[in-house]
């Protein structure tokens, strides 16, 4: 465990006993994440590269004997109380608990039983800095849902439902990279993904390389983003290219293949 890891330990720790009295049962983490190569091709059943970083999302909690989860966030210094079986969106657009909601419904979704928790969050991965704050995010809190209701954790599973919770809780029509990487990202490793099958395959970071990530304190938010039109418009030229059934069916004389990449191996893809 590094400094950082040490000291938002600690700080969750600390808040736990602060918000809620005694000590919390786990403390879940999910990393950000970095990509090395594949950009718009998750959702576009490609090939991706991301790596996890150091930033990453802690929450400490505990299981309750009920369905209500207490979450509270260091960093936005504010608190939701909500039923697992009663879920509504708040009328703030983007609320950091929303994210947290938003797995609970995906999970539920799912058909998994859910327990309550208490719960404090904070995360050092940069909003808005294009590193992943969201996913690790939904990554943590699966995982606190998981521990507290006795879930099996598998995460490729995990991952589709927090990718789910993005795409139809959240609004952000994201491909699967984000809640994978964090999922199952491993230290000193990148980790390659086809998005189609969502086989995984660790690749070992040469012991010299070391990763930069600069923040350059530009900021954007996916929800109020073109991320969404991007994602329409690939729709829109895989379904002009007879790729996918659009909703008017495949185009007369295209063949009727699911994505750009049939016929490119991963072999290839790593070449390219």
């Amino acid at each position: 465990m590094n400094e950082e890891s040490r000291s938002a330990t600690a700080l969750v720790l600390r808040e736990f006993a602060r918000r809620f009295r005694g000590e919390p049962l786990w403390i879940a983490r999910a990393p950000g994440r970095v990509n090395v190569i594949g950009e718009h091709t998750d959702y576009n059943d490609g090939f991706v590269l991301p790596l996890a970083i150091e930033p990453a999302v802690w929450i400490a909690f505990r299981p309750r004997a009920d369905r209500t989860v207490r979450a509270w966030s260091i960093e936005f210094k504010d608190g939701v109380e909500f039923d697992v079986g009663e879920l509504s969106r708040q009328t703030v657009d983007h609320h950091w608990s929303e994210y947290v909601k938003g797995v609970a419904w995906a999970l539920r979704e799912a058909g998994r039983p859910l327990t309550g928790w208490d719960g404090t969050i904070h995360g050092d991965v940069p909003i808005g800095a294009g590193l992943s704050s969201s996913a690790a995010i939904e990554v943590a809190v699966a995982r606190a849902f998981a521990d507290a209701s006795d879930l099996t954790w598998d995460a490729k599973t995990m991952a589709r439902i927090a990718q789910r919770a993005e795409n139809e809780w959240v609004g952000v029509q994201s491909g699967i990279m984000d809640q994978l990487a964090s999922a199952a990202g491993r230290r000193d490793h990148a980790m390659l993904i086809d998005c189609r099958s969502l086989d995984l395959e660790a690749i070992r970071l040469p012991d010299a390389l070391r990763v930069v990530v600069l923040d350059t304190d530009t900021r954007r938010e996916l929800t109020s983003s073109a991320y969404n039109d991007r994602r329409r418009e690939c729709e829109a030229a895989r379904v002009w290219r007879g790729l996918v059934a659009g909703p008017h069916g495949i185009s007369a004389g295209q063949p009727p293949v699911r994505a750009w990449r049939n016929g490119v191996s991963a072999r290839t893809s790593r070449r390219l």
